[in-house]
């Protein structure tokens, strides 16, 4: 007896995929991102689009709340933000303060990334979990207590510098006394403080990223380099950083968006938008849309740029991700 068994529509002679089957089999990945996708839409890009559209507009509270329609106002906002030299001055504190703030926290957090990989198993797994503590801090709370730390009276550094002999504070810093000193009056000692916020809370990110990075090398390349002679400096040169060089790229381009974005611990330290001096992009914007009488479409605007901005690092980094893919 001969039984016949019929081949599925899909398959050719053979067992051969044919094009319907291939179609509906390149299909499943992006069905599978597709919940990823909607999430995504729905909590960044939509929110995102509406600060664009109100860019375009001339917006207050009533306007906002639906009371009056929306005035299109077209590219006025952007004309005025951009021919208002008080923006290029906030764009030239966003840019310096980020690129010292990545130069330090990448030198930081790879040192103790470095040491972390040269200690014992549990002293490693011990340090990284103090470590982690400041990453886990909550932006607020970290800004709290650096500015109770830095308080002109009863703070923890102006008791410090207080005990110092007066010769040698005046050597230092020109001053014997600390008592009643404004660590946030001047727009120096302002910055120097944020700095050493934002770097004492990144840094750890950068430390974990490279520990990680570094586990991934094999110890048999270290042990020739150091059988060639090669000391730290040459074997981190010549031999760690081309290996890390794609996780340096990514967290580059992560703490330059995390340090152009800074805002909480700028508005703690600064009590609020009163002091213009010490601006950047993110207290700009918030300044603009929310300081009365409210400007949404202003603080939109510039919104948009930092965004703008945000996306030609991103696009720069892509770009030479794919070419050393290309070489």
């Amino acid at each position: 007896m001969t039984v016949l068994i019929k081949a599925p529509d899909d398959a050719g002679a053979g067992g051969r995929v044919t094009p319907v089957r291939r179609r509906r089999r390149d299909r499943v990945p992006y069905l599978l991102l597709l919940p990823a996708l909607v999430v995504i839409g729905a909590l960044l890009l939509w929110p995102l689009g509406q600060v664009v559209v109100m860019s375009f507009a001339k917006l207050g509270i009533r306007e906002l709340r639906g009371d009056r329609p929306w005035p299109w106002v077209g590219l006025d906002n952007y004309t005025q933000i951009l021919g208002d030299p008080f923006f290029w001055t906030v764009l030239r504190n966003t840019v310096l303060f980020a690129v010292a703030n990545v130069v330090l926290t990448m030198v930081f957090g790879t040192l103790v990334g470095l040491l972390l990989n040269r200690l014992g198993r549990r002293m490693a797994g011990f340090v990284s979990g103090a470590v982690m503590l400041a990453w886990a801090t909550p932006a607020l709370t970290g800004a709290i207590v650096w500015k109770w730390l830095f308080d002109d009276t009863s703070g923890l550094v102006t008791w410090l510098l207080n005990e110092l002999p007066d010769g040698l504070s005046e050597t230092l810093f020109g001053r014997a006394q600390w008592t009643g000193y404004g660590w946030f009056n001047s727009p120096l000692t302002f910055f120097t403080v944020l700095t050493l916020i934002v770097v004492w809370h990144s840094f750890p990110f950068i430390a974990v990223s490279v520990l990680a990075g570094l586990k991934s090398v094999p110890a048999e390349l270290y042990e020739a380099a150091r059988v060639d002679g090669a000391g730290p400096w040459r074997v981190f040169w010549s031999l760690t950083f081309p290996l890390l060089r794609p996780v340096f790229g990514v967290l580059v381009v992560l703490s330059t968006i995390w340090d152009f974005k800074v805002f909480t611990q700028q508005f703690v330290l600064a009590g609020g938008t009163q002091d213009r001096s010490t601006f950047m992009l993110a207290i700009y914007s918030y300044a603009e849309a929310f300081s009365p009488p409210p400007k949404y479409g202003l603080g939109s605007a510039i919104a948009v740029i930092l965004t703008l901005l945000l996306l030609v690092v991103t696009a720069v980094y892509v770009r030479m991700v794919l070419r050393q893919e290309d070489q």
